[in-house]
């Protein structure tokens, strides 16, 4: 054996210190937390509280676009393509829509002029006319189909594109109060836990601070210090906290 190397019986000793060494401090911190809880008055602990809850209101979003070389061609193909965007809504039970105002843009090429130093300019090729449609429902499960019904206009020739889709729920105001006493009560448990092994007993809330609310795709623990509201999942799981702050016996 080389006797610069280590032997192995001084490597378990080692080992061994480390591992004493760790519990000792472990013990001497768990002791210290004791203490100051048989010496404090106060004890502050965080509960938590989470909810499982189903979209109730979806926004549809969609926008019609029609182009032409022509402005009154594109006018008139934005008339019929818009009657036939109708009657598909409409032959869905989807009667009331709001429509935001004609968005007229013209559409440009660059094309190349011996005259200008440059080498190019901007020449006129046509017209681009579009509207944004929003659909508001509480019919979650038929709305979101759009989407995908619309694609069958493009058979006639019309482009109604699906830009968003927000699953909201409504009553998250009312869900949070309830959640708020439930994390309350998670935190109380939590305090007469910790109170009990440090020899002490609760005795009554003190003060209570509500954390940020999380609003999630299902099952998701994401967090964000702004607080997530999210629009994109029919099922959401919304999870709130409470630090809690209590006096002891």
């Amino acid at each position: 054996m080389n006797p610069t190397e280590p032997r192995p019986h001084l490597f378990g000793m080692l080992a061994g210190l480390f591992l004493a060494a760790g519990i000792s401090f472990a013990s001497i911190v768990l002791a210290r937390t004791w203490v100051h809880l048989r010496e404090s008055q106060f004890i502050m602990v965080t509960g938590s509280s989470h909810a499982n809850v189903r979209s109730d209101l979806v926004v549809w979003t969609g926008k019609l676009t029609v182009e032409d070389p022509t402005l009154p061609g594109a006018y008139a193909k934005f008339k019929s393509d818009f009657g036939k965007v109708d009657r598909f809504l409409e032959e869905r039970g989807q009667k009331d829509f709001s429509l935001a105002p004609v968005q007229v843009k013209e559409l440009t090429k660059r094309k190349k002029d011996d005259s200008d130093d440059d080498g190019a300019r901007s020449e006129r090729i046509g017209y681009q006319l579009s509207q944004t449609i929003e659909i508001s429902s509480s019919d979650v499960e038929a709305i979101p189909k759009l989407a995908t019904d619309g694609l069958g206009l493009m058979e006639q020739g019309v482009v109604l594109e699906t830009e968003d889709i927000k699953f909201i729920y409504t009553k998250a105001g009312e869900t949070k109060v309830q959640m708020m006493a439930e994390a309350t009560e998670d935190a109380r448990k939590r305090a007469d836990e910790i109170a009990a092994r440090g020899g002490r007993a609760v005795r009554e809330l003190r003060s209570a601070r509500m954390g940020v609310v999380q609003i999630n795709p299902l099952y998701s623990t994401d967090t964000s210090s702004e607080g997530n509201n999210d629009t994109s999942s029919l099922e959401k799981t919304i999870t709130t906290t409470v630090t809690a702050e209590f006096t002891l016996k």
